[in-house]
């Protein structure tokens, strides 16, 4: 009996310690991050005094640099528990346009303070600086409060990592959010040395895949330490070697603890194992509601109705006259046609990949496919038909009645909103992800050659394409959440090598907002080199023309007066081999037919 009550001690204790576990990893978890956020507060605050006390440039940079470094560590929470007041802690240096209320937001943050700071400060704007400074610091204190306030469990902590390697692959290393400073790598190494505790907290069945998380993290801190040059660093090795690593031991790590995953309708699949696996996407993510999710059925229903002529009014034209398959569903034309024959004004883009993003059409006027298929069916140019019209001729017709019962079995009669339905799910059906570009980071197939691995990291590095055309999707739908799709504003010639602007207004049509003036959807390059000619107006025949628009500094650079360009108008210095490889690397996004 006597050695009876030290073991039942030595149970009751065992219990205390791992029952308890799952309840004090998310306080400590908490603590720990509070206790950093402070930190960024008064990094912040060390900011302000040596602009204040008019310390040298240098001494400034430093203390900038230190602020945000501190900042990368909390970056995981802040951008997921907090993302309203994230966006003007460290969102672009551009305005925030709430269209629908006709109204914007100023930007505040990280990248307004940089704009100030480099490439050289200069000290007439000491007092502008100092209170984008305050607001930095007023936005952090509104961070803190709400992290106090909420329950931080393991789930969410494990979703919320995930979530930031694919950050730092998508906007970290682009150098989205250091655009003039260009401190995207030496942040990175921030970045992912962070996780690694959070790993630790949450490793309560003890797998040893934490190990093997964290070496992989320390060598990806130290191949950034090695490789610091923004434009010399090597994207394409560190994704593959590291980042997809990372995220793969991530996903095992989920399963060996068994972190349930968090329920919402997410653009990313939670059971994903990187971002480049073939079933990362959701293309339910971007449905108008649940009745419209895709099926299979579905679409064979609306791949029929894509090359039926009968949904339009003279029965002469159907999707696929100006979507054809055979260049990668566009038409080929400088501008699309209508029905008489007569030139419209803006290019056929790509229905590929069409359903990963939140606006459709140039100019972003309606927000989905559903809505998309019966705005080109019933346009008077292009189709001139009537969906309500053409039911009973489907109804009545037998090549259709199996495949309507199989896409709709709970419906008696085929309504309109199933029309555009079927249409918008066989879209949502050419997402291949099965191009060079994505078996090389699949690791499934033929790797990248030399000069398409330096178009890569060109891309996503000194030509700063990635920060806007974003991985691996290639369009404005801004990563790792894809709730907004992005437009632009790049100044467009009207006529190859003009110096004025194409007078199409594109989304200032809808919202007369002056930052919209010109401004149009950031589209997919995936299939690019099947697309041609390119821009809104068709104005570029060939890529290497685009590249060369681009690195001369879109429309600002190449002489061209546009007020409100979203481009960064400086050139940049991409020399002839440099465009060769980047033109080769966008090749690789065309998908396999196979």
């Amino acid at each position: 009996m006597k050695l009876l009550f030290p073991k039942i001690a030595l149970l009751l204790l065992t219990f205390l310690i791992f029952g308890c576990q799952k309840e004090y990893t998310p306080i400590t978890i908490q603590a720990e991050l509070l206790s950093n956020v402070e930190e960024v507060s008064n990094q912040a605050n060390q900011l302000s005094n040596v602009v204040s006390s008019n310390k040298s440039e240098t001494e400034i940079h430093n203390a900038f640099s230190k602020t945000r470094i501190a900042y990368k560590k909390i970056e995981w929470a802040v951008e997921y528990f907090t993302p309203d007041p994230a966006r003007f802690i460290n969102g672009p240096a551009l305005d925030e346009l709430e269209v629908e209320e006709n109204k914007f937001l100023s930007p505040n943050g990280f990248q307004v303070i940089e704009e100030y700071l480099f490439p050289k400060y200069e000290i007439q704007n000491k007092t502008e600086l100092l209170r984008e400074i305050a607001v930095l610091k007023g936005n952090l204190a509104q961070v803190r409060e709400h992290l106090k306030a909420i329950t931080i469990s393991p789930d969410y902590v494990l979703d919320a990592t995930k979530m930031e390697v694919y950050r730092i692959l998508t906007l970290g290393i682009t150098g989205f959010d250091s655009p003039i400073a260009l401190q995207s790598i030496p942040e990175t190494q921030a970045s992912l040395s962070s996780l690694k505790s959070l790993v630790a907290k949450l490793n309560s069945k003890k797998s040893k895949t934490e190990n093997e998380i964290t070496s992989l993290i320390d060598k990806a801190v130290a191949f950034c330490k090695s490789n610091s040059d923004f434009n010399a660093f090597d994207r394409a090795t560190f994704i593959k070697s590291y980042l997809n690593p990372i995220s793969e031991k991530l996903a095992q790590f989920q399963k060996d603890n068994a972190i349930p995953n968090v329920i919402k309708n997410n653009a990313i699949n939670p059971d994903a194992t990187s971002l480049f696996a073939k079933n990362t996407f959701n293309v339910n993510a971007f449905i108008p509601s649940d009745e419209y999710k895709f099926t299979a059925e579905k679409a064979k229903l609306g791949e029929m109705l894509f090359y039926d002529n009968a949904l339009s009014k003279d029965q002469n034209r159907s999707c696929a006259s100006c979507h054809n398959p055979e260049k990668a569903f566009t038409d080929g034309l400088k501008t699309n046609q209508s029905l008489t024959g007569t030139s419209l004004p803006r290019n056929t883009p790509t229905v590929t990949y069409a359903s990963l993003q939140n606006a459709q059409f140039w100019d972003m006027r309606q927000t989905d496919l559903e809505k998309q298929s019966k705005d080109v069916i019933q346009n008077k140019e292009e189709m001139h038909g009537d969906l309500k019209n053409s039911l009973p001729k489907l109804i009545q017709n037998p090549k259709y009645k199996t495949l309507i019962n199989k896409a709709f079995p709970q419906k008696t009669e085929l309504q309109e909103w199933q029309l555009q339905n079927a249409i918008a799910s066989y879209i949502r059906s050419l997402n291949k992800f099965n191009s060079k570009f994505d078996t090389h980071f699949q690791g499934t197939s033929t790797t990248l050659s030399s000069e398409e691995q330096l178009g890569f990291n060109l891309f996503a590095g000194k030509a700063k394409c990635a920060t806007c055309h974003f991985i691996p999707l290639f369009n404005g739908t801004v990563p790792p959440i894809y709730k907004k799709t992005e437009q632009e504003v790049v100044g467009t010639p009207q006529v190859k090598n003009g110096k004025i602007i194409s007078p199409d207004l594109g989304r200032f049509t809808q919202y007369k907002m002056a930052q919209l003036k010109n401004a149009f959807k950031t589209p997919t390059l995936r299939n690019v080199a099947q697309t041609a000619p390119y821009m809104h107006n068709g104005v570029f025949t060939t890529l290497e023309e685009v590249v060369d628009f681009y690195n001369k500094g879109g429309g600002i650079g190449t002489g061209i007066n546009v007020e409100n360009q979203t481009l960064p108008s400086d050139a940049l210095n991409l020399t002839a081999v440099e465009q060769k490889a980047l033109v080769a690397f966008m090749k690789t996004l065309s998908d396999s037919k196979n």
